[in-house]
């Protein structure tokens, strides 16, 4: 047995004391030389990080985190993971809160009332120090618990009005009266509104501007709403607006993989021309969109600034605010 230094304790059992006595420390330096932005003697950083690599240390942040009233821990309620913008929406959120020491835990929901509600209870069993909601209604007598347990509120996009919590919204209504004018200027007479039945907040607020645009303007629109927010929904849409005698000109698809769908059916279906015969507009600028075999003109949503806005505010310790943002006409081909 070396009786010069300690044994190295189980495996699994490895603690701060274990560290402060193979480096010849006191507890506290061990704790100083693992949390950011302490003072610690370079020399005995050294001792303390060679000690902890030597017997497989590693700081427990949870149990940390419950001593000082905070995980770091900030809860992702999202649903839909497998569409382009909310993946990348996501992404970039988690990389955002990755670079500001949070860790994000992804809870996935069904888009029901009842799931998110779920989640919520769920975040808070976990001690979260923040849940951001990107899908869903979640009840304000919840957002009232929430708040009481110290788990702050970030609400995307949706319509809820929690006055302690941070909104982020997009100004949807004002993108859809201006998709409806960009193809006005298109020389669009038969514009058309295509989305589907299963319209979030969002959506429906699009929908609203561009109906509110046209009313403005004494031109009247066709309507279509048809299924879930998919491609195929886009492609039944384009069958169900261009098998008729007046069929549309313009059309806006309140998003992108609407608008793909929308279009492979127009020309693949129907021989149509984009943008000679038929102009389409989509929404949320994917990848798919910029590609060659769809070039289509869309709205780009601000997810950087809306992931900083969530990212700021966390680190804040005011109350409720509402950051309202815009987003932009990204012009391609085929409008």
């Amino acid at each position: 047995m070396n009786h010069d230094r300690p044994e190295k304790p189980p495996r699994g059992s490895v603690s701060a004391k274990h560290v402060a006595e193979l480096a010849g420390v006191s507890r506290t330096a061990v704790s100083r030389t693992f949390t950011p932005g302490a003072s610690v003697a370079p020399a005995t950083r050294a001792k303390v990080l060679a000690a902890a690599d030597a017997l497989g240390y590693h700081v427990n942040h949870l149990a940390r985190g419950l001593n000082r009233s905070e995980s770091g821990i900030v809860a992702l309620i999202v649903a839909e993971l497998d569409t382009p913008f909310r993946s990348r929406f996501v992404a970039s959120l988690t990389n955002r809160l990755q670079a500001a020491g949070k860790v994000a835990m992804l809870i996935n929901t069904d888009r029901s009332d009842e799931s998110v509600e779920g989640a919520l209870r769920q975040a808070m069993s976990y001690r979260t120090d923040a849940a951001i909601v990107l899908s869903g209604r979640p009840d304000a007598e919840l957002g009232r618990l929430c708040e009481r347990n110290g788990m702050r509120l970030v609400l995307i996009n949706r319509d809820e009005d929690f006055p302690e919590a941070l909104h982020v919204r997009l100004d949807d209504v004002r993108c859809g009266e201006d998709a409806f004018e960009h193809l006005r200027k298109r020389g669009c007479s038969r514009p058309a509104l295509a989305t589907s039945l299963h319209a979030t907040t969002s959506l429906r607020l699009r929908a609203k501007g561009f109906e509110a645009a046209a009313r403005r303007a004494g031109v009247p629109i066709t309507v279509r709403s048809i299924g879930p927010t998919a491609y195929a929904t886009g492609r039944d849409l384009g069958r169900a607006l261009l098998s008729s005698d007046d069929r549309p000109d313009g059309v806006f698809c309140t998003t992108d993989l609407l608008a793909c769908g929308f279009m492979d059916a127009a020309r693949q279906e129907f021989g149509l021309r984009i943008p000679e015969d038929l102009s389409v507009i989509g929404f949320d600028d994917i990848h798919q969109a910029s590609w060659d075999s769809y070039r289509l003109t869309t709205f780009s949503q601000p997810i950087a600034e809306m992931c900083e806005a969530c990212v700021l505010w966390l680190g804040e310790a005011s109350g409720g605010r509402s950051v309202s943002l815009k987003a932009e006409l990204i012009p391609r081909e085929t409008a």
